[in-house]
């Protein structure tokens, strides 16, 4: 992802891209090379350069260390996903960047998926959804990246995010989980089920993640009290059933079925009126950017704060812990 944020910084016209940093030598100067700018050797030297904002995208387990020189600094830092490896060190780099005013904001690109962008749109001003069911399925072949994490942290945590933003970013209320090692030293199968028991009524959320299928599926259905909604990433689509499309309909259909009425010629699509999202082109990356970018200008909490992170850590290490009791 490091050589992605480099990419865009450099392309764009509101920052200037001073520098790269990484592990890897060669990788470090063909980065560097690419976009015409000088490789540095240690965080301390690009604070002594006078950068202002940082992107750290390395493995889960070195965030903290990366992270903590640059947030005692006051230099703003955008983590790519998760926050940290635990909720631990994760309250530690919020509390850090709270102490030294730096801005922390957390890479979870699916917030900014164009299909993701379009239900935010779709659902303001108004015309909010009140989930009380989700489901969610996000399936792919094994990578070979971040196996040093387990596939809670690795994938099931971009969708977490979203459901926790769905449910204002409370905790469960329970979890339960079932997961599977089959490769790794960690789950790399898994399906949870998060239940919120709110003032409202109760919102259950299904979350099933692997990355041990032969294909790709990155698919969330929401189903509230006033619509529906299904969001398809891979593919950027997304539908929406608003209630107040088709009530008109379905009472008289179920006043209907109270008469005894056959209805087996009905055509139950004839009864559903759906909006298809409108969605736009920009790429994740670069709208997560953008809005980091914003934050650090104006000093104003970014869309997916520390907080947010922090959060979305302790869900998954409460789901790990599920997996844990399960097996």
């Amino acid at each position: 992802m490091g050589r992605h944020h480099a990419r865009v910084y450099a392309g764009h016209q509101a920052c200037e891209l001073v520098g790269v940093m990484d592990s890897s030598p060669e990788r470090a100067a063909e980065v560097g090379e690419r976009h015409g700018v000088p490789v540095f050797q240690s965080e301390a030297e690009l604070i002594d350069a006078g950068v202002q904002a940082v992107s750290i995208a390395v493995p889960t387990t070195l965030h903290r260390r990366v992270a903590e020189p640059f947030l005692r600094a006051g230099v703003a830092c955008l983590v790519e996903k998760p926050l940290a490896e635990n909720g631990e060190q994760a309250e530690v780099m919020k509390r850090i960047a709270e102490e030294h005013g730096a801005i922390l904001m957390v890479g979870h690109i699916e917030r900014f998926n164009p299909v993701m962008r379009a239900m935010q749109r779709a659902t303001q001003d108004g015309r909010q959804v009140v989930p009380r069911f989700i489901e969610v399925h996000r399936v792919s072949p094994m990578t070979f990246r971040s196996v040093d994490i387990g596939v809670v942290m690795d994938m099931m945590i971009h969708d977490l995010d979203v459901v926790l933003w769905l449910m204002g970013g409370r905790e469960p209320s329970d979890i339960r989980a079932a997961g599977v090692k089959v490769v790794t030293q960690h789950e790399d199968l898994c399906n949870a089920r998060l239940q919120w028991d709110l003032p409202h009524g109760r919102c259950v959320a299904n979350i099933t993640a692997s990355r041990l299928a032969l294909k790709t599926e990155r698919v969330t259905r929401i189903t509230g009290e006033n619509a529906y909604i299904k969001i398809d990433y891979g593919a950027k689509k997304g539908i929406i059933i608003r209630r107040i499309a088709n009530e008109i309909q379905l009472r008289e259909v179920a006043e209907q079925l109270r008469r005894g009425v056959d209805l087996t010629d009905l055509k139950w699509a004839d009864l559903v009126n759906y909006e298809e999202l409108a969605i736009d082109d920009t790429e994740p990356i670069v709208a997560e950017i953008e809005a980091f970018l914003e934050a650090v200008r104006s000093g104003n909490p970014p869309p997916i704060d520390a907080e947010a992170g922090l959060v979305n850590v302790r869900v998954a290490e409460r789901i790990v812990r599920a997996i844990q009791e399960f097996m």
